[in-house]
């Protein structure tokens, strides 16, 4: 699935949020500051940033209007304690996509994160269609003529990354950049081995996955 930045200050809901996240199959980076979180956000390929308001440092609020006024156009979900009004209007004046009250359950966050990777997307549906692959994210599931593709997680997040924008080239170091984060043993040859895995279970009558060679991949709806 996507790559997410989680900025939040207090260590045990860090922890249990990355925990949720990556068992739902994310990959996540963290940071405990405003500071440290905008020079991160500033450098990295996230699809989506999770912005805790009350951050030692620079508060979330300025960590989200420097970013906006900086040209970031990554999904922003506000996380906050304060159930005012006016802290709500300021989040999405300032450019946030979301807002979420903790506390909160985790299936409701999980349910915003996906909605807002659907929209970033350019489509408000669960469900993504690329010739005879059917990708619903709701279900987390992909299947090809009703045939359900059995993918691993790091599967899942290249095929979904790619289905992201068919027929259009991926880079090889976005692709890497979006799957992976910091915290992930990496193999040089990780990304090959993950396009040939889904080579396999496409075949034979799902759609092709080509290398353009030095460049990247591209998913080929045709």
């Amino acid at each position: 699935m996507a790559r997410i930045l989680l900025v939040e200050d207090d260590p045990a809901l860090r922890r249990g949020l990355v925990a949720t996240l990556r068992a739902a199959g994310y990959a996540v980076d963290t940071a405990g500051d405003g500071t440290s979180g905008l020079e991160i956000a500033r450098k990295e390929p996230y699809a989506l940033i999770i912005l805790d308001v009350g951050l030692p440092g620079i508060s979330g609020f300025e960590v989200l209007r420097r970013l906006r006024k900086g040209g970031t156009k990554t999904p922003i979900l506000i996380l906050t304690a304060r159930d005012t009004v006016q802290d709500r209007v300021t989040g999405l004046d300032l450019g946030a996509d979301d807002y979420l009250l903790k506390p909160f359950e985790p299936n409701e966050l999980e349910a915003r994160i996906r909605a807002l990777l659907r929209r970033s997307q350019g489509d408000p549906s669960p469900v993504v269609t690329i010739g005879n692959l059917v990708i619903d994210h709701s279900l987390g599931t992909a299947t090809v003529n009703g045939r359900l593709l059995e993918l691993r997680r790091r599967e899942w997040a290249v095929l979904e990354r790619l289905a992201a924008r068919p027929g259009k080239l991926v880079a090889k170091e976005r692709l890497s950049g979006e799957v992976f984060g910091f915290d992930d043993a990496v193999a040089p040859n990780a990304i090959e081995v993950y396009v040939a895995r889904l080579r396999k279970k496409l075949e034979p009558d799902g759609p092709q996955i080509r290398t353009l060679r030095g460049l990247g991949y591209m998913l080929d709806p045709s």
